[in-house]
């Protein structure tokens, strides 16, 4: 579904690129998480890919479409919740569908259908203020599937959130992806997040390039699954941990110097 050919970023004069010859694609269906060290690009990439940001050179292309612009087969979850305060968590909910021109009826169902989906159906009158930041953040993600685009992008939707919140949204994630069966590109910082999420890891260095990729071969859903217990749990999380101790290594060097 998604192409992403020798894409390059470069800030200002910067003598590092954010985005050096970055390729990936992500196939129908398929959850792949960007793991890295900060400052390799991943934030870069997922924004250039929604739209929000204009590369240096390259090409992105869904459905084998060129996509370089903001587009309704696109949506973003950001790991800030940006929902407005003044609107209560239905019309966050429903604010892509207003952008886009759907009439208020419809596109009010269709929010109340996805905080149904994320279980807010009993908060939907109340205000960002009167929300925890675990009930912001699947507003926010209702607000992003109610457009019902082909791509989801999270950048670090769980980071600002405490464990438990953490792994309970992880654990309603991972259950919409497999009901809507979505497609989702996904930045974190946690490897363990990563595994239990994904289906496929890439490992990204500095400058912003793919050092390496994992399959994830466990069975979903994992919730139902002892997964740290496993075998392919420990060799993919000692695989990726040592891959990316040697790139904080040389992204330190980099800096240093």
């Amino acid at each position: 579904m998604l192409e992403i050919r020798s894409l390059n970023k470069t800030y200002g004069q910067s003598p590092t690129p954010a985005l050096r010859d970055f390729d990936l694609t992500v196939e129908r269906g398929e959850f792949v998480s960007l793991i890295g060290p900060s400052g390799c690009g991943k934030t870069t990439a997922l924004r250039i890919v929604t739209g929000l940001l204009e590369p240096s050179g390259g090409q992105v292309v869904l459905d084998g479409k060129p996509s370089l612009d903001p587009s309704r087969d696109k949506a973003i979850v950001f790991q800030l919740f940006n929902l407005f305060p003044w609107r209560t968590a239905l019309h966050n909910a429903a604010y892509g569908l207003e952008v886009q021109g759907v009439g208020k009826k419809e596109r009010l169902e269709r929010a109340r259908e996805y905080l149904e989906l994320v279980g807010l159906t009993d908060r939907a009158h109340h205000y960002p203020s009167q929300l925890s930041g675990g009930q912001s953040q699947r507003v926010g993600l209702a607000r992003a599937l109610a457009i019902e685009p082909k791509l989801i992008l999270m950048d670090e939707p769980f980071g600002a959130l405490d464990a438990l919140t953490r792994e309970h949204l992880q654990e309603m994630l991972q259950g919409i992806v497999a009901e809507k069966n979505l497609t989702v590109l996904f930045v974190t910082h946690s490897v363990d997040e990563a595994i239990y999420l994904s289906d496929r890891i890439v490992v990204m260095g500095v400058p912003g390039r793919v050092i390496g990729e994992f399959h994830v071969d466990l069975p979903k859903p994992r919730s139902a699954l002892d997964w740290r217990s496993t075998p392919q749990y420990t060799e993919i999380r000692t695989e990726v941990w040592k891959l990316l101790q040697t790139e904080l290594a040389h992204a330190e060097a980099l800096t240093a110097a």
